[in-house]
């Protein structure tokens, strides 16, 4: 049953908008303390899936450490971790599509780790996986279809629409450049200690750069939102459809629409931790 159009589900969490009335009728207030001034982190979430993810290679690592260098109980410590923490997102009704691939993809490493004989190898595919990611997100700015809007816009129900506001598209477009970022610092952390060899400092990274870094993420990409929206817009929940004599909207604005009912919930930022 869909929600009442007032109310938006972002981040597990049901939030009704405030400010009745015609849009003239909201005051600079009303806009100030409402969804221009909503994180994102409150909007994307996180950290539980973040903490979760560190998880096996933690096991991993104080698994090899305890038992001589051993890369085959470092390899089960990681995969059976990863099952438990299965379970346990199962039993919150996580999606079994995101579980199955979590945990494929840390049989995956612990593979690696055991075919190459390399415990560092272990967390190749991560490093690979931030490789991937830092051109995905750079790539999907140079074509004006910026991820973060892609996530934001799917949270909150707006699937494309706010690709038509050139502000948000704007502001979306600079902050997605602070997520590129953040995937080539955990590539050049992660490939430095990888070429070192350096397993327990690999594990640490592991962990620091995961929800710190995405949390800092978050919080340094909603504030070059709120810098570069002006200051009269409505605010995320809100995109701003330009009227005649304001220019062209978009090249080919009938492709959002198109697609507006098939495109997936895409997973939130920060998913290669």
């Amino acid at each position: 049953m869909p929600l009442p159009p007032d109310v938006r589900h972002a981040g597990g969490v049901r939030k009704r908008e405030t400010g009745a009335g015609p849009p003239g009728a909201r005051g600079r207030g009303d806009a100030d303390t409402g969804s221009r001034r909503e994180s994102l982190a409150d909007l994307l979430g996180g950290r539980r899936g973040a903490v979760d993810a560190t998880l096996p290679p933690v096991a991993f690592v104080l698994a090899w450490s305890l038992t001589g260098s051993s890369i085959g109980w470092g390899a089960a410590a990681a995969v059976g971790v990863s099952v438990l923490v299965g379970a346990v997102r199962l039993v919150r009704r996580e999606k079994v599509r995101a579980v199955l691939l979590s945990l494929a993809g840390v049989t995956v490493a612990a593979l690696i780790a055991v075919r190459t004989g390399d415990p560092e190898d272990f967390f190749l595919p991560q490093l690979l996986a931030n490789v991937a990611s830092a051109l995905v997100w750079a790539v999907s700015i140079l074509v004006r279809r910026p991820l973060l809007g892609v996530v934001v816009g799917a949270v909150l129900g707006q699937r494309m629409r706010w690709r038509r506001d050139r502000d948000l598209l704007r502001a979306y477009s600079r902050a997605s450049w602070v997520w590129v970022g953040q995937y080539l610092l955990r590539v050049l952390v992660f490939g430095a200690l990888w070429l070192a060899g350096e397993v327990v400092a690999l594990g640490t990274a592991r962990v620091l750069l995961s929800w710190p870094l995405v949390a800092a993420t978050l919080a340094a990409s909603g504030a070059v939102v709120h810098v570069t929206l002006p200051h009269a817009h409505p605010g995320l929940r809100r995109p701003r459809t330009p009227v005649a004599g304001d220019g062209p909207r978009d090249a080919h604005p009938e492709e959002d629409d198109a697609t507006e009912g098939h495109t997936e919930h895409p997973s939130s930022p920060g998913t290669h931790r």
